[in-house]
């Protein structure tokens, strides 16, 4: 009953905030978020401690050191990167997640597993547009001055590969810092995804205008699902059940690489949120099944870029060494997009092919055995020469 109050609570006062004169909208927010964050401490719920740490926190409870570092894009935004310090001898490595994640996603499954614990390297936290052209370029030259050599290696998955893509074909200056490049999930190409998310498609343009004027243009940051997933309620059977459940219909089936008990902790981080833009520019990639920048329309498009359409993204301008991991249960990326995107990229060092036949989308980050299914042979990647010389040819 307590949970059902605060729920009510909740939407009390959520529909309060909505009928409420405008004033200063952030403040009216903030001031919101306050009072159901103070109702909820003093619900007496228990809080289950894992879920209150953030990446770093986490790193040291794993027992490595921890940094953060903030840095500013060249159009004026600011970006936390996260680092765990190597020796002197060790390489720098960026780890970039993909959509609805964040940083955490590369060290939740712990010492030893977790691909953000066994390389040494740099995790960011977060419109894959944007964050090819001014994102990676920062965190990137943030990086390669600090360590006065180049990038050794850069592992994306999902959107962070299609951020990687954006950069390395838009800004071959800071291309030519990134020795090699590990696609997880590459998402360059999705217009043969066969998850359910495909049939949403048609209505995401309906939320842009309330989206933009009552979330501020973000899309799914929930603090009411953080709420929950500090709670005790998280750590429930029902819970655990129907987040994996819903998210197997998303991504793909794989319940026997699922830790069912890291719900709890997936639940206080996720989703981390993105911009409606994002998934705005996705759609029309989905659609089009051409990789090109966003789509504002005939008459915009013609301000913006001199032409009725977006123009492509040159995939054949990427110079960068790059290998492409690939899953038979991926529901978002399917392996004729992968085959298609191999064909345009000019220096392609690996085609991997993950042996698990059920492994699906999140399980590059979330899988029991993800370091003998993937992370293995990241690790035999990056021992590779990078001036070795490459085929575009599937083989």
């Amino acid at each position: 009953m307590k949970l059902i109050g605060l729920i009510c609570m909740y939407l009390l006062l959520f529909c309060s905030h909505l009928s409420a004169d405008p004033i200063n909208e952030d403040d009216e927010i903030s001031l919101l978020i306050e009072k159901v964050w103070t109702n909820w401490n003093q619900s007496n719920i228990e809080i289950n401690p894992d879920t209150t740490l953030d990446t770093p926190e986490m790193i040291k409870k794993a027992g490595y050191p921890a940094e953060a570092h903030v840095i500013q894009t060249e159009d004026g935004y600011l970006l936390t990167l996260h680092r765990i310090p190597g020796g002197n001898n060790s390489l720098p490595v960026l780890l970039q997640h993909g959509l609805l994640v964040s940083s955490f996603d590369w060290v939740i499954l712990g010492k030893n597993k977790a691909l953000g614990m066994i390389v040494n390297q740099f995790l960011n936290l977060n419109i894959f547009n944007e964050l090819g052209l001014y994102d990676l370029p920062a965190m990137i030259t943030f990086i390669t001055k600090m360590r006065s050599q180049p990038l050794h290696t850069y592992v994306g998955h999902s959107m962070g590969t299609t951020s990687f893509f954006v950069m390395a074909s838009e800004r071959p200056d800071v291309a030519e810092k990134v020795q090699k490049m590990v696609a997880l999930a590459p998402a360059a190409f999705t217009h043969h995804m066969k998850s359910p998310v495909r049939f949403l498609s048609p209505f995401i343009g309906a939320i842009e205008l309330p989206n933009r004027l009552l979330f501020h243009g973000e899309f799914f940051q929930s603090d009411v699902l953080r709420f929950f997933g500090s709670s005790i309620y998280s750590d429930n059977i029902i819970v655990k059940f129907l987040f994996s459940n819903l998210m197997f219909i998303l991504v793909g089936f794989d319940p026997k690489q699922f830790s069912y008990s890291l719900v709890p902790e997936f639940l206080s981080h996720y989703p981390a949120g993105t911009s409606t833009k994002t998934i705005l520019h996705f759609v029309q990639v989905y659609r089009s099944d051409i990789f090109r920048k966003y789509d504002y329309g005939f008459l915009k498009n013609l301000w913006v870029y001199k032409s009725t359409k977006p123009p492509n993204y040159d995939l054949s301008k990427i110079t960068v060494p790059i290998a492409l991991f690939y899953a038979d249960n991926d529901l978002l990326i399917n392996i004729q997009d992968v085959i298609k995107l191999h064909n345009l990229l000019p220096k392609v060092m690996d085609m991997y092919r993950v042996s698990w036949d059920k492994f699906n989308h999140v399980d590059y980050m979330w899988a029991k055995d993800a370091r003998k299914l993937v992370y293995n042979h990241i690790l035999e990647i990056m021992k590779e020469n990078p001036n070795d010389t490459y085929s575009n040819n599937l083989i």
